[in-house]
């Protein structure tokens, strides 16, 4: 058989260099025909070989039947069953031909290319720092981030929580739209219990949007995907922000992490080629402005001071002024401060720094000292005076 590189000889002898088909034959040492089949083909010569049959022709059409029957079934228990009729072929050509052909009997899901308009959607989740966060007196506790990315500019915003109820989320929100300092038309959430666990808005997710004026998106189930975008800078947060991290205590954690969106916003997108913080400057005129006052997120309940003057926030005891006990107070409980006023008089009952250790007491001062005097105050009023004789008035009452 004439070689490739025969083939090309002789075609650049007759083609280009104008030789006669029987010159080029003597100087090859060629027959005439061979000379003139190389010239007439215009694809090199190419050896083929008919295919040898495998051991698994004969269970092509059977794998495909029972793909047909049930696409997801694992390539090794269809190579069980195989063995069970006789097969007896090799694990490597019965897999690759499997995942071959696997992709005729799916039903893929497929997705178009989202092209988003400025200042109209700002997608939203949480993300879990890998390890747990310090909060003070030798104490770690597992932290979330409420995580919002404007999908347009790609800015993007976090604040640290410690848990999943609505208004430690919905006060991450509302951190992340003042970083923004603008508001979308829409905030995308998936199926967050907290937010949307029923596939609709909850009341007080309903009512933090009623307030500040935006809309919402709430995904499918599993619809992950369709807020893309902050998926992949979850990845990027993971990889990017926490190595070679330590944290101090939560705010030290949240300045970090402001700093680190600082400086990632300033930087060119991988998606847009831009800078976030440049596109920002152009969507804040298709957006509104922050309105004066975010929505009160706090918890807030109102309780009745016990004999024992303390409040139970999160696992940690605050006390009460306790003059104030046996009169019911309303607390807030802020993620910086836990207050109490007392309801029919307005009056200060406690202020304290939010603690997100657990297990602790704090006692104000003030509250011990009042604690004190009441105390010394009842002392008082049981004590009983009694009469101390002096002992020569027994020395003349008992004859020596």
């Amino acid at each position: 058989m004439l070689g490739v590189q025969q083939w090309a000889e002789v075609r650049r002898l007759v083609l280009v260099e104008g030789r006669s088909q029987r010159e080029v034959a003597r100087l090859t040492g060629l027959a005439r025909d061979t000379v003139a089949r190389a010239v007439a083909r215009d694809t090199p010569p190419r050896y083929t070989r008919a295919p040898a049959g495998t051991k698994l022709d004969s269970f092509k059409d059977w794998i495909c039947e029972q793909l047909r029957e049930d696409p997801t079934i694992p390539s090794q228990r269809l190579r069980e069953m195989a063995f069970d009729l006789g097969y007896q072929g090799g694990k490597t050509i019965f897999d690759d031909f499997v995942r071959e052909v696997r992709p005729r009997f799916l039903v893929r899901r497929t997705f178009q290319r989202t092209i988003y308009r400025p200042g109209v959607l700002a997608q939203c989740d949480l993300w879990e720092p890998r390890q747990p966060i310090s909060v003070g007196h030798g104490q770690t506790r597992r932290g979330w981030v409420v995580t919002c990315e404007l999908c347009w500019s790609r800015v993007i915003a976090g604040a640290l929580i410690f848990s999943k109820e609505a208004p430690d989320i919905l006060w991450g929100v509302g951190r992340c739209l003042e970083r923004f300092g603008v508001l979308p038309e829409k905030l995308v959430w998936d199926r967050e219990s907290a937010i949307a666990g029923g596939g609709y808005p909850t009341d007080e997710f309903a009512a933090f949007c009623g307030q500040v004026g935006v809309g919402w998106v709430i995904l499918d189930r599993g619809d992950a995907q369709a807020k893309g975008a902050l998926e992949r800078s979850h990845r990027f947060m993971r990889s990017n922000f926490l190595p070679g991290r330590v944290f101090a205590n939560p705010v030290d954690f949240q300045l970090q992490l402001d700093g680190w969106s600082d400086r990632v916003n300033g930087r060119v997108h991988r998606t847009t080629r831009a800078v976030p913080t440049e596109r920002l400057i152009q969507e804040r005129e298709r957006m509104r402005p922050l309105p004066a006052r975010l929505p009160d997120v706090d918890r807030r309940f109102v309780t009745r001071v016990a004999q024992q003057p303390y409040l139970r926030i999160d696992r940690n005891d605050y006390s009460i002024d306790p003059r104030f006990v046996g009169r019911r107070v309303e607390v807030r409980v802020s993620q910086a401060e836990v207050i109490a006023a007392v309801l029919d008089t307005g009056e200060l009952a406690c202020r304290h720094r939010r603690s997100f250790a657990g297990g602790l007491t704090f006692t104000d001062p003030a509250h011990q000292t009042e604690l004190e005097r009441q105390r010394a105050r009842r002392r008082q009023r049981h004590e009983v005076e009694v009469e101390i004789r002096p002992l020569s008035r027994y020395d003349q009452l008992i004859p020596a």
